[in-house]
């Protein structure tokens, strides 16, 4: 998807018809308020996942609590295996009060957690129609994204490995076929676990990277927070600016010929 601007010029990403000038959005994973904190206030996220199941289990409002004042709510249904879990758990987080927005997840695979992407588009047909924001997690296949696409949804959600990882950009070459065939935005989900990582994703023209475990793992979670957040704005800004050739052999940059001459001293 090629990089485009709104009229006053703003670079912002547009969900839902909901505008963000934050790039980072934080996954649920693994949950603290220092987490939470350091993504905002460092990462600059405006957008929190919640897992529904765990909310299920422990209090949507005790979750909710966490998340301040202005920052979206993105329900997820993680642990959801078939379509039909998927749709019922993003019913259930708007009856709670948790907004249109959802992040759909359909995993049947327990070992590797990779999505199932057949139960994915089926989810993502029935909750688009019903007015739902729907950001699907996807295994990086362009015929699956390409659905996706047709079946309504904002986005799409390319791991770029195993989730909780950290193994960084393993499926890159995969995702980068989506953003240059793919119309909705591309928002890398899963596996980064380095700044750099984050900051060469959004150089291909990602639209925005999804991160949890790398900061939340971190040593220092603020510091962390804080180099996400820069990486992806110089990620961003290169994929504006555009890039400059690239050539086999050496181009000098100032002339080889036509240096003063002793006699023209």
């Amino acid at each position: 998807m090629k990089a485009t601007k709104n009229e006053d010029s703003r670079d912002v990403l547009t969900l839902g018809g909901r505008e963000f000038s934050s790039r980072f959005i934080l996954g649920s994973g693994k949950y603290s308020l220092s987490l939470i904190r350091a993504a905002v206030e460092e990462a600059g996220a405006q957008m929190i996942t919640l897992a529904l199941r765990r909310a299920e289990r422990g209090g949507v409002e005790n979750i909710l609590d966490y998340i301040p004042e202005g920052v979206v709510p993105l329900p997820n249904t993680s642990g959801a295996r078939t379509a039909e879990e998927a749709v019922r758990l993003a019913r259930l987080a708007r009856e709670l009060g948790c907004g249109d927005f959802v992040k759909i997840e359909v995993i049947r695979d327990s070992k590797y957690l990779l999505p199932d992407n057949h139960e994915t588009v089926r989810a993502t047909e029935v909750l688009a129609a019903e007015g739902f924001v729907v950001m699907p997690y996807m295994y990086p296949d362009l015929n699956v994204a390409r659905d996706l696409q047709d079946a309504g949804a904002a986005c799409v959600m390319p791991l770029a490995a195993p989730i909780g990882s950290n193994r960084g950009l393993v499926t890159m070459d995969f995702i980068r076929i989506l953003v240059e065939e793919i119309d909705v935005p591309v928002i890398v989900d899963a596996g980064i676990g380095r700044p750099s990582q984050a900051c060469e994703a959004m150089e291909s023209g990602v639209a925005a990277i999804m991160a949890n475990t790398a900061i939340a793992t971190a040593g220092d979670l603020p510091a962390m927070a804080g180099a996400f957040r820069k990486a992806i704005e110089a990620g961003r800004a290169a994929y504006l600016a555009g890039f400059g050739r690239v050539l086999d052999t050496a181009d000098p940059s100032s002339p080889l010929t036509g240096f003063l001459r002793d006699d023209d001293a």
